[in-house]
């Protein structure tokens, strides 16, 4: 096990002007599963390929324990990746698979078959080590992927999107066999992915990226609950933050529809612009009766069972504005009913417009 520090790491591809990943100083503690999430080319699959030595970093560091490992080959590093396409030798069965890597190592064939024994009994992959790839479905393949950086015992694990590939239900119980395996062995684990819900779900720390920069690195409830900026707020959550710019109406309120919001002194000399971003999630709007509070018009409805969804279109002095909120299960208004909504003070988050950035409390 090892931790893994990024120190200024930065990579521009050959072509472009902007970087892919820009300046990113990141600390990963020993043992901790930390997530790399964000959008589409916010820079996450890029800081996890130079970490494992297929992408050069152009400025900056990279270090794994007291190694620098900046330009060490991919064999130097000691890790182990699992990716997004299983990446499964087809002709191979799962023991042989599973073994591979510590037959090249040249490894005694004891100990190779007690190790692949040893990580098929914790993945429950024992009556399969016969098997071929294709005769397995898409999470025992999967299984077999990360048995076989199991059993090489690197340093930190790499894990690039491996679930994309599988459908919703085996994707969640997947999630959960990972964290829990990876508690279970405290190795050090760098996970990828765009599922913000998986971010949130599994690991110690997630650090958010868009547009190869580091937006806020925390644990998933300090990042759910503390945003940093608009981007996060907007980006975690399912569904995500309701976000809507409201004018400072005096040097001490600003106005959300019909309620006025008090702003502390701190906020006030932190303020770049003369509005603010009022943050809500759904579960900090209630319905309330029509012609009380924010007046709405229901467009949606989302039913999810214990969670349903109202989506909205509401008339604020400053224009329509489209909002989400959770509504009791017991009492789902129909589609184009007119509701009021209210709003619970505590779950306001308050952002400059002009930077993005949160608002001290």
């Amino acid at each position: 096990m090892a931790s893994v520090s990024y120190q200024g790491a930065t990579r521009v591809y050959p072509g472009n002007d902007l970087p892919a990943l820009d300046r990113l100083d990141l600390e990963i503690r020993n043992g901790e599963f930390m997530v790399l999430v964000g959008p589409s080319g916010s820079g996450k699959t890029t800081a996890l390929r130079m970490l494992a030595g297929l992408e050069s970093v152009d400025r900056g560091a990279i270090h794994i324990g007291r190694s620098n490992v900046t330009h060490a080959t991919p064999r130097e590093r000691d890790i182990a990746m699992v990716f997004q396409n299983y990446a499964l030798y087809p002709h191979m069965t799962v023991a042989e698979n599973l073994g591979f890597q510590l037959k090249i190592a040249k490894k005694p064939v004891t100990y190779i078959d007690q190790k692949v024994a040893e990580v098929a009994r914790m993945l429950d992959l024992e009556p399969y080590l016969d098997r071929k790839p294709p005769k397995l479905s898409g999470g025992q393949r999967q299984r077999v992927a990360m048995g076989r950086a199991i059993v090489r015992e690197p340093r930190v694990f790499l894990m690039d999107e491996p679930l994309s590939n599988l459908d919703a239900k085996l994707r969640v119980q997947t999630r959960t066999q990972i964290a829990s395996l990876q508690r279970r062995l405290g190795t050090t684990t760098v996970y990828v992915t765009h599922d913000q819900v998986e971010a949130m779900t599994m690991g110690d720390r997630v650090a958010v990226l868009n547009n190869g920069k580091l937006q806020q690195v925390d644990t998933p409830r300090r990042v759910f609950d503390r945003p940093a900026n608009v981007f996060v707020a907007g980006f975690t959550g399912s569904p995500p933050m309701n976000l809507v710019e409201v004018p400072v109406i005096s040097s001490s309120l600003i106005r959300f529809g019909p309620y006025d919001l008090p702003t502390t002194p701190r906020q006030r000399a932190a303020l770049k612009s003369k509005a603010i971003t009022v943050g809500l999630r759904p579960s900090g709007l209630r319905v309330v009766g029509a012609g009380s509070g924010i007046n709405a018009t229901v467009e949606a409805v989302e039913e999810l069972g214990e969670d349903n969804y109202l989506y909205l279109t509401a008339s604020t002095p400053y224009g329509e504005i489209a909002l989400v909120a959770r509504c009791d299960r017991r009492n789902v208004p129909g589609r184009g009913m007119q509701v009021g909504l209210g709003i619970d003070p505590s779950q306001v988050h308050l952002f400059d417009t002009l930077t993005g950035v949160r608002l001290p409390d």
